[in-house]
C-alpha cells in the first residue's frame, strides 16, 4: 500500500478556514506536515479547523492575513516561515467568485475575482519561492478549476483567473524545476462541499439532473477528492510531475 509521509515538512494552504482549502489542510496534516491555516476574515472558522486537526495529533498555525494584498502576503509566508521553521509546501487555494453575464459584470466583479484568485497567488507564490530556492525544494499547488479550461456563462472573471492560474503554473513549472521544486495545478470540477455547496449550490433537481448527464463517473465529486490529488502532488512519489493540471471532475473534461 502507498502511503505518504509528509513529516518534517511544513505547508502554506491559503484560504484554508473553510471549504476544500480546511479539507486539504486537514489531510496535509494527518499525513505529518506541519500547516499553517490562513484566512482572511473567519477567525473562529480558522480555530475550528485547527481545533480538529490538533485533535488527530496534528499541528496547525492560525496565520490571517490576506494574500491578495501584497503586505500582507509577505507577512503570512514569513509568518509561517518563522513560526513553523521552513517552508515545504504552498497551496493556493484562496479564491472568490462573483458570477455574472458579462452584459451586467461590473469593472469591480472583474477587478475582485482577478485580484483574489489570480494576484493572491502570485503574491503567495512570489514570497515563498525564496524560501524554497534556499531549500533546494518545495512543493507548489495551484487550485484552479474546470472553468479555467472549458469556459461557463457567467463565469467570465472567474475563468479567466483560472485559466491565468494554469499558464502562471506552467511558467513558474519551468523556472524553479532545476531546484528540485515542482508547481502543479488541480482543476476540480462540480464538487459539493457540506453545507456550503461549492459549485452545486443553488441548483435545482432539474439543474443537477442536466449537469449530472454529462459527468461520465454520474456523481459530484468531494473536498477529499481534491484533497487526494493535491496530497498526491505534494509527495515524494510526485517527483517528476511537474507543470502539469490534474482535473478532479468524474471525467467532465474527458
Amino acid at each position: 500500500m502507498y502511503t505518504i509521509d509528509l513529516s518534517g515538512q511544513v505547508a502554506l494552504v491559503t484560504g484554508s478556514s473553510r471549504g476544500i482549502g480546511a479539507v486539504i489542510a486537514s489531510r496535509l496534516a494527518a499525513a505529518g506536515a506541519s500547516v499553517a491555516i490562513n484566512y482572511r476574515s473567519n477567525a473562529a472558522a480558522a480555530d475550528a479547523v485547527i481545533d480538529e486537526i490538533r485533535a488527530a495529533g496534528g499541528e496547525a498555525l492560525r496565520v490571517p492575513g490576506d494574500v491578495s494584498d501584497e503586505n500582507a502576503a509577505e507577512a503570512v509566508v514569513k509568518t509561517t516561515a518563522d513560526r513553523l521553521g521552513r517552508l515545504d509546501i504552498l497551496v493556493n487555494n484562496a479564491g472568490v467568485n462573483r458570477d455574472r453575464l458579462m452584459l451586467r459584470m461590473t469593472a469591480a466583479d472583474w477587478d475582485e475575482v482577478i485580484t483574489v484568485n489570480l494576484r493572491g497567488t502570485f503574491l503567495a507564490t512570489r514570497f515563498a519561492i525564496p524560501l524554497m530556492l534556499r531549500q533546494r525544494y518545495g512543493r507548489i499547488v495551484n487550485i484552479s478549476s474546470v472553468v479555467g479550461l472549458t469556459g461557463n456563462p457567467g463565469q467570465a472573471n472567474y475563468a479567466a483567473s483560472k485559466a491565468g492560474q494554469i499558464g502562471f503554473t506552467k511558467a513558474m513549472a519551468r523556472e524553479v524545476a532545476s531546484r528540485s521544486i515542482t508547481v502543479n495545478a488541480v482543476a476540480p470540477g462540480f464538487i459539493e462541499v457540506g453545507e456550503e455547496g461549492g459549485m452545486t449550490a443553488g441548483m435545482t433537481d432539474d439543474q443537477r439532473g442536466q449537469v449530472l448527464s454529462r459527468i461520465p463517473a454520474g456523481h459530484f465529486g468531494t473536498a477529499e477528492d481534491v484533497a487526494s490529488a493535491v496530497l498526491y502532488l505534494t509527495s515524494a512519489g510526485a517527483s517528476y510531475v511537474n507543470g502539469q493540471t490534474l482535473t478532479i471532475d468524474g471525467g467532465l473534461t474527458a
